[in-house]
């Protein structure tokens, strides 16, 4: 019998596991010691192979409550001195020999309380009081450095306070009082994750010593939840969303991205805030309502297999070939960070979700103002020469154009430069247009179509060698506000705005470098569209719905072009129009909707993200 390489001329890989896009992607939870006590609610501190767990509960039937502090040595744990107060509902700080307890509830409805205990390898000491409140989270290194923030008492809290090792100081409060959070880091950097507020939430937000600023969100809201990491590297596990989760989130120091689930689902934990991204431990919790006391550890190997487009190997584990691919569907449309202002008919550039750019457009007054994205935060940065809106825009986050739009003249042919610190005005474009939603390109071969003129909406098609503009081949219909992606010499338009008399079409047009051919049409009609991509795979989504008058609705939907068809995806989250987007990413695989107008002028990013898989290929 021919084998695989005797047909085919080359071997096929066996790998026991997926391959996967990172060490860290690769990492599953594995079984670790077992607590001696099962419990939940209860204070845990330290890294993976030096952990902590002291008080807590059980929530049996009458309840249990402990001063019982045990320590893990990365094998067992073991029973050693006892805390002073048995207590549930709090936090601790610290190491195995260092180590810092503060706030919680006494027994059973009892009082709240402040009282914090040190202990100094040996022995609990109680020593100067916190403000009393319980679901309080606490970050430190020692028993002379700790943070603690949050929490409730007659209210929820905001309270930030620092220890010093003799006293505690009140510091710069969270943006968001929560209760019942996370958190990773030390005194000086420190992450607060999830909670609750009035109700379960993601915000997370990042403490620098002096003040706390909130930053990209965990994609699950939860609360009661683990953590382990640093403010720049961290994990998020398990917690109550209200049902019990295993989720598992990794933050990058930019956004988060879920990873492999705890293998039981839980919440109420502890975790291992002092460890690492890497190297975190999950003991005990509930699921969903008694405690145990199993002890998972995630520890990330040292060698994996790079997961890449295309690859065909053999999985030994599961006894199946395999392919890795890049589906588009059943992605789904995910929150980003808000924009510093509310805009809408604006341009947008940029190469990934991680380095884009958003400038001009209308708050609603006309606006110069120029903004940069890092994946979780948007900053910003020098405006526009001119407020312009109804511009177009296309490059990357360091190499941007503005191209027309509507100045407080009326109609601009100008075109302006960014180089990743300034604007700077070049040469006009031949005709002064507005009603350009997007171009297509780069900043030094840059391709703008269509767009109202004094004269009307319009098929003029401009080409951009890095100097000058030059008028090339005519769009078959007159139009404005449409979706432009793709490259000077590969482009494609999608419905947009034709008039008089005004209607909105479904048309759909590619360009060769040459001449636009007219393709398979859009499912939706609209005009004021998101989109990005490249000529033989974009997204469109979100746009006002045809027809023209009168006013349309907006709509949320995506549409994904293949270069031969197009298939609705999912919706956006809110259905809106007119924002930035990135116009010529390279693919259909990322994508953005930034600001905009929904019923009002909205801050607002959504992302569209798709990752590499691995697909089990049926073989005869």
């Amino acid at each position: 019998m021919t084998d695989f390489k005797g047909i085919r001329g080359w071997k096929v890989q066996t790998l026991s596991t997926d391959p996967a896009a990172s060490a860290i992607s690769a990492t599953t939870w594995a079984s670790g010691g077992n607590m001696n006590t099962a419990k939940k609610e209860f204070a845990s501190c330290g890294t993976q192979t030096s952990n902590f767990t002291a008080g807590g509960t059980d929530r049996s039937s009458p309840a249990n409550y402990f001063t019982i502090h045990e320590q893990y040595d990365g094998t067992s744990w073991t029973e050693a001195g006892d805390i002073n107060q048995e207590r549930y509902s709090f936090s601790g700080a610290g190491t195995t020999t260092s180590s810092l307890i503060f706030g919680g509830y006494i027994d059973s409805g009892g009082p709240i309380t402040g009282v914090t205990e040190s202990w100094n390898g040996s022995a609990w000491t109680e020593v100067a009081d916190i403000s009393a409140r319980y679901a309080n989270w606490g970050v430190g290194a020692s028993n002379t450095s700790a943070l603690c923030f949050g929490g409730y008492n007659t209210t929820t809290e905001a309270k930030t306070e620092e220890w010093n090792g003799s006293s505690w100081t009140e510091k710069n409060d969270l943006n968001s009082a929560r209760y019942g959070m996370s958190g990773t880091g030390t005194a000086t950097a420190a992450l607060a994750i999830a909670g609750v507020t009035t109700t379960r939430v993601t915000s997370v937000e990042s403490w620098n010593g002096t003040s706390w600023t909130e930053i990209a969100d965990v994609s699950t809201a939860r609360n009661a939840l683990g953590a382990s990491g640093s403010y720049t590297l961290a994990l998020a596990y398990g917690g109550g969303t209200p049902s019990v989760t295993a989720s598992t989130e990794y933050y990058d120091g930019t956004s988060w991205t879920e990873l492999n689930d705890l293998s039981s689902a839980r919440s109420q934990l502890g975790g291992s805030q002092s460890g690492t991204s890497t190297a975190a431990l999950a003991v005990g919790g509930s699921n969903p309502s008694i405690a145990f006391t199993a002890t998972e550890e995630w520890t990330t190997p040292s060698t994996f297999s790079k997961i890449n487009l295309g690859q065909v190997y053999f999985n030994s584990t599961a006894n199946a070939f395999k392919v890795t691919e890049q589906p588009i569907p059943p992605t789904s449309w995910s929150s980003g960070g808000t924009m510093n202002t509310a805009r809408y008919a604006q341009a947008g550039a940029g190469s990934s979700l991680t380095a884009a750019i958003s400038f001009g457009g209308a708050a609603p007054t006309r606006s110069a103002a120029t903004e940069q994205y890092n994946g979780s935060t948007w900053t910003e940065v020098n405006d526009l020469n001119s407020a312009t809106n109804e511009l177009g825009g296309s490059g990357t986050y360091t190499a941007a154009l503005a191209v027309g739009g509507y100045v407080s003249t009326g109609l601009t042919a100008k075109t302006e430069s960014w180089d990743g610190t300034n604007w700077t005005e070049v040469n006009d474009l031949n005709a002064a247009t507005d009603n350009l939603s997007q171009s297509a390109g780069t900043q030094t071969a840059n391709l703008v179509t269509g767009g109202n003129t004094p004269s009307g909406y319009t098929t003029k098609t401009e080409s951009w060698d890095g100097t000058n503009w030059t008028e090339v081949g005519d769009l078959n219909q007159g139009r404005g506000l449409m979706a432009e992606i793709g490259t000077q010499t590969a482009a494609i338009v999608a419905s947009g705005i034709l008039g008089p008399p005004y209607s909105i079409p479904n048309s759909v047009e590619t360009w060769d470098g040459t001449s636009w051919t007219e393709t398979t049409e859009l499912s939706t009609p609209s005009d004021r569209q998101y989109g990005g991509g490249i000529q033989t795979q974009a997204l469109v989504y979100g746009g006002r719905a045809g027809p023209a008058y009168p006013p349309p609705g907006n709509t949320a939907n995506t549409e994904f072009w293949n270069g031969t068809s197009w298939t609705e995806l999912n919706n956006l989250s809110a259905a809106k129009y007119n924002g930035s987007s990135l116009p010529a990413t390279g693919s259909a695989n990322s994508a953005m909707a930034a600001g905009g107008y929904t019923t009002t002028v909205v801050a607002t990013t959504e992302e569209w993200t798709v990752d590499l898989s691995n697909k089990t290929i049926t073989v005869s």
